[in-house]
């Protein structure tokens, strides 16, 4: 009788050739997904077998997008355009076929679950819903840091100050802070599309419009974010966002104050505890930075500081890829839990 063969699924991916399109389409290659047909999908195709692409060696044609085209599929990763994204994302339930959204279109909408793999995605096993918004990166590299520390030691405070990539703005980002460093490298005048001011060798700590408090409406997004996906509502966060000069990698510095005191040992134990950190050298010897983390798929820690004069208080540096653990090793896992495959690594506790 013939050993009976583990089961596969039909997946694909919508904008298979967008930054994040790229990356998931690397990360189910890698990871080898348990694949029946990966079809690819670009809404800028008009005619078939206008463009190619490849996987797992073989070439692959990319296909013209329409709403039938994804009819009965097992699961559908839209990285396309927020636009793109809302239109198929929408069709999910009437087409028959499960979709994991990666670019924040639905992240806002109270009725579309927003998920880090490893600490909210318990519920998706059992309910299976047809849409999950993948997370902003901030969202899911600080949840897997709260995850970390909370259930050993309370947590009576966070402050996260964030340093965002130009990646975060598309391809468009990272092709004018090229642009602009080349052009003063040579002692050229910069051209402006993208951000309103120089980014070139330049902090910006506002790129969007503010509220009357001062917040932009991304800082305000991540900060839901991460509540819904922490709990409860009033989760003591506060943060702020600048962007850097840096084509990839999100770096975040936190500010915890615990609810139980901690040794700096203690806190590096529940990170070691994960198998989604990687901690930094001791303590002396240099820090993790955007180089380091930059294609890596775990969050990359160190230093971590001890505050002598304020009680249980704390700083946390922290690094992570946006394209790959901010965006598509979480979309992979997500899915994993969403079509009942065990989980590759040890989870967050």
């Amino acid at each position: 009788m013939p050993a009976q063969t583990a089961k596969t699924f039909r997946v694909a991916i919508v904008g298979s050739e967008t930054l994040r399109g790229k990356e998931i389409k690397s990360v189910l290659n890698i990871r080898r997904f348990p694949l029946f047909s990966l079809e690819f999908y670009d809404p800028g195709v008009d005619q078939e077998f206008s463009k190619l692409t490849q996987f797992r060696e073989e070439p692959k044609v990319v296909h013209h997008l329409e709403p039938r085209s994804l009819a009965g599929l097992d699961l559908v990763f839209l990285a396309a355009d927020v636009r793109t994204d809302t239109v198929y994302g929408e069709l999910a339930g009437q087409m028959d076929y499960r979709a994991i959204d990666l670019s924040e279109a639905f992240n806002t909408r109270r009725e579309v679950p927003v998920v880090v793999a490893g600490v909210n995605d318990a519920p998706v096993r059992s309910e299976k819903p047809r849409l999950i918004a993948n997370p902003n990166p901030v969202t899911i590299i600080l949840s897997h840091l709260f995850q970390a520390v909370r259930p050993a030691f309370g947590i009576a405070k966070a402050v996260a100050f964030v340093l965002e990539p130009v990646s975060a703005f598309e391809e468009e980002g990272i092709r004018e802070l090229a642009d602009q460093s080349f052009a003063l490298l040579g002692g050229s005048s910069v051209t402006r599309k993208v951000f309103r001011d120089q980014i070139a060798f330049n902090l910006l700590s506002r790129v969007e419009k503010s509220d009357a408090n001062g917040f932009s409406v991304r800082e305000r997004r991540v900060l839901a974010e991460v509540r819904r996906v922490m709990h409860p509502a009033d989760f003591p966060l506060s943060l702020s966002i600048v962007l850097a000069p840096v084509f990839h990698t999100y770096s975040i510095m936190t500010y915890l104050e615990l609810e139980k005191d901690a040794s700096i040992a203690g806190l590096e134990a529940r990170f070691r505890k994960s198998g989604v950190f990687m901690l930094g050298p001791a303590r002396g010897e240099g820090a993790m930075s955007s180089v380091l983390a930059a294609g890596k798929d775990k969050i990359l820690v160190g230093p971590v500081k001890k505050e002598e004069d304020l009680p249980r208080s704390y700083w946390v540096w922290a690094v992570a890829d946006n394209l790959t653990l901010g965006s598509a090793v979480n979309a992979y896992e997500v899915a994993r839990s969403l079509l009942g495959i065990a989980p590759e690594r040890t989870r967050a506790r």
